[in-house]
């Protein structure tokens, strides 16, 4: 089954469900692409995937022609601080570290809405680098529980922000039902997502 998925599903969701398959179903082959979700969704649709896992931030915005979403997990979005931080509000005067212009439209909503516009001193998409801007003290960033299940540097504190989740999907194309091959696939991502759903990130350090 080829599958396409964002780094931090990679790092997180996807070996769980690897290993799951692999034990249930050793013949079965999975093969990756990491890329962001507009793009694994244009595999999907173009047959050169036939799993595309993408996270929206609106669940009211329309499915692409063809393509069915399996919903696998809502994941918080988190303040990241060396301190435990009380809100967005408290940090209007705060350096941030945030990704590309595509992937900072989250952040400026989030800001938008607590009546600032953050004060952006460095960019980057790298969760790593991020993180470990945040932990030298050169300002603070927001990620979600995937990518900090996926990765967590000590000395960095997580806050979860109330209201705010970017809802995760499996996308399919075409018409159900789905190959054997690929259902299995969906399946081991739903135990993976179900048991990350269960679990907290805010208190680790």
């Amino acid at each position: 089954v080829r599958l396409a998925a964002f780094a931090s599903a990679i790092g997180s969701l996807v070996p769980q469900a690897v290993a799951a398959l692999a034990g249930r179903h050793p013949g079965l082959q999975i093969s990756l692409t990491d890329t962001h979700p507009p793009e694994a969704i244009e595999l999907l649709r173009a047959g050169k995937v036939e799993v595309a896992i993408i996270f929206r931030y609106d669940e009211t915005e329309p499915e692409p022609a063809g393509v069915r979403l399996h919903h696998l997990l809502d994941d918080p979005v988190y303040v990241l601080s060396t301190r435990r931080e009380r809100g967005l509000e408290a940090l209007r005067d705060a350096t941030w570290i945030a990704g590309c212009e595509r992937c900072r439209s989250h952040l400026l909503s989030m800001c938008a809405d607590a009546g600032f516009d953050p004060r952006i001193g460095y960019s980057s998409d790298d969760m790593v680098v991020m993180q470990a801007w945040v932990a030298a003290g050169l300002g603070v960033a927001t990620q979600t529980g995937l990518a900090l299940r996926a990765h967590r540097i000590d000395g960095v504190v997580a806050t979860e922000l109330p209201g705010s989740k970017r809802h995760i999907y499996a996308a399919t194309y075409g018409e159900p039902p789905d190959p054997p091959a690929t259902a299995a696939l969906l399946e081991a991502l739903a135990e993976a997502a179900a048991s990350a759903a269960t679990s907290s990130v805010e208190d680790r350090s």
